[in-house]
């Protein structure tokens, strides 16, 4: 009898393990590219729940230091989705035709203004001002100057705006006092002014283009997916899309146990990405509401330099945004 008992309790087991491992063989793999920096701060939890067997996807993670390093990867296929600058992917959904869509917004702007000193109150402060900023054709040079543009300030003649390569290198100058004015982004804002107690975050970019544009949004970075992918697997892209936003809420409510983990993915010291998290603008916005304030960014970009987005703005298929 007890022979009989212990065969079934066997059975039993051996089923539960074979059921487990077909749950396990379910699962669909999704390769994920993204950038050391705000883009990927928010997918620390997602990459914890996966390492832990948890995800609902099972998820392969490559991150970079350079947004080439991903988008060349992804345009050959050897990504399925990416966590890139805004720009960027318009620029290579014009350069694939159409092979990559839109399927979030994951970082609002970046950008402040930080001073050493207390003369900027407003965007009118800046006017007849040095200031240093990085990113000379690229985000920070076309979101200061839509904003500068659209409080009637000429960013060519009111101003002097000196670019730098690195924005440790504006911070640096901040530093030695010779600059007192300069564009940085986050988490550089934080290091900056946990390293300078003489530094103030005068102005937030983010705010002041909602101020003068508040049905777009400045916009850093978003994800995309392989159309094919997204095509083949939708399952898959709206599994990762609920389980990206659960991860983007979990980071700005918990920094300081994600800031561990974002230390171990080596994309900032602990000790600053605590502190930076509330100023990243983390979120995860999808649907109409992201066609809608994308749109409105690229646009925006567009009008300033037709390059910057890959020569046209993308059409609707761009998007993915399900009915």
């Amino acid at each position: 009898m007890k022979k009989g008992i212990a065969i079934v309790l066997a059975l039993v087991m051996a089923l539960g393990l074979v059921g487990l491992a077909s749950a396990e063989e379910d699962k669909t793999v999704v390769r994920i590219g993204s950038l050391k920096g705000p883009t990927t701060m928010g997918l620390v939890k997602l990459m914890q729940d996966d390492k832990n067997g948890e995800s609902l996807n099972d998820y392969e993670f490559t991150m970079a230091g350079a947004a080439d390093e991903i988008s060349g990867k992804l345009a050959t296929g050897d990504l399925d989705m990416a966590l890139i600058p805004a720009n960027l992917a318009a620029v290579l959904y014009n350069n694939t035709q159409g092979k990559i869509q839109m399927t979030a917004i994951n970082t609002l702007g970046v950008l402040y203004v930080v001073e050493a000193g207390d003369s900027i109150q407003s965007i009118e402060d800046l006017k007849g001002k040095t200031v240093l900023s990085t990113g000379k054709g690229t985000t920070p040079e076309y979101g200061l100057n839509f904003v500068l543009s659209k409080n009637g300030i000429d960013p060519a003649k009111d101003l002097t705006i000196e670019f730098k390569s690195e924005a440790t290198e504006a911070a640096a100058a901040l530093a030695d006092g010779s600059a007192t004015i300069a564009v940085l982004p986050q988490p550089f804002v934080t290091t900056a002014m946990m390293n300078n107690d003489k530094l103030r975050l005068a102005l937030s970019l983010t705010d002041e283009w909602a101020k003068v544009e508040p049905e777009s949004a400045m916009i850093t970075g978003v994800a995309v997916v392989n159309a094919e992918f997204a095509q083949q697997n939708p399952e898959a892209v709206q599994n990762f899309l609920s389980e990206y936003q659960a991860s983007t809420e979990y980071v700005n409510a918990n920094p300081q146990e994600a800031s561990v983990w974002i230390e171990e993915a080596d994309i900032a010291p602990a000790a600053v990405a605590e502190k930076a998290i509330p100023q990243c603008n983390i979120v995860c916005i999808t649907g109409t509401e992201m066609k809608e304030k994308a749109e409105g960014y690229l646009n925006a970009l567009y009008e300033q330099n037709p390059k910057a987005v890959g020569g046209q703005l993308p059409d609707e298929a761009f998007y993915f945004v399900e009915e």
